[in-house]
């Protein structure tokens, strides 16, 4: 067997996190100890979740904005409007090759026993696709915005709305990981 394939256990149940049911060590609802091999199998098992939905919602995104160059509408943008677009879908493309980039990566790489490098590099992709993307919806948002409210109303919904990203995307994982590590540091002085 190689390190990028999938390690199967001859007998017990995996759930989602790759932990066996019948582990001793384990009880329900808490994280048991881990072996190096499974630890690196459940964390690409959660990169290739996080990868399946990131890349529908990416590829939708990037194909709807490839198809307003299409449209009657797209000859009247002003130039600003025009640039904000071209800016888009760079970044569409950006983050659809960035959050695709873990899937070519494990092919070239699958029997080479680096699968801790893989899910490291993945891992790193896919936060480098994230804000790729965050980037991407911020100017589809500014683009259509602009045709349906007057003024700054525009720039200061995206605004909104990329703090809002901002919180529930990086500033909450950050703030739930201090939280964690300070929790382990306090349990560990006890």
């Amino acid at each position: 067997m190689t390190m990028t394939e999938q390690h199967v256990e001859p007998e017990g149940r995996n759930d989602a996190d790759g932990a066996r049911d019948d582990a001793p060590e384990r009880r329900p609802g808490s994280e048991g100890p881990e072996t190096p091999h499974e630890r690196v199998n459940r964390r690409w098992n959660e990169i290739l979740q996080e990868t399946r939905v990131s890349q529908t919602g990416v590829q939708i995104l990037f194909g709807f904005l490839l198809s307003v160059a299409f449209t009657p509408l797209f000859r009247e943008l002003e130039t600003l409007d025009r640039a904000i677009y071209v800016t888009t879908v760079v970044l569409g493309a950006a983050a659809t090759g960035t959050l695709i980039a873990p899937v070519s990566i494990h092919r070239f790489l699958s029997g080479q026993r680096m699968k801790d490098e893989l899910v490291e590099t993945a891992g790193r992709l896919m936060m480098c696709g994230m804000v790729l993307l965050a980037l991407t919806i911020g100017c589809t948002l500014l683009l259509i915005l602009r045709f349906v409210v007057s003024g700054v109303l525009a720039e200061i919904l995206v605004a909104g709305v990329m703090l809002w990203f901002g919180i529930c995307w990086y500033a909450l994982p950050l703030y739930l990981r201090r939280r964690a590590d300070r929790r382990t540091r306090e349990a560990g002085r006890s």
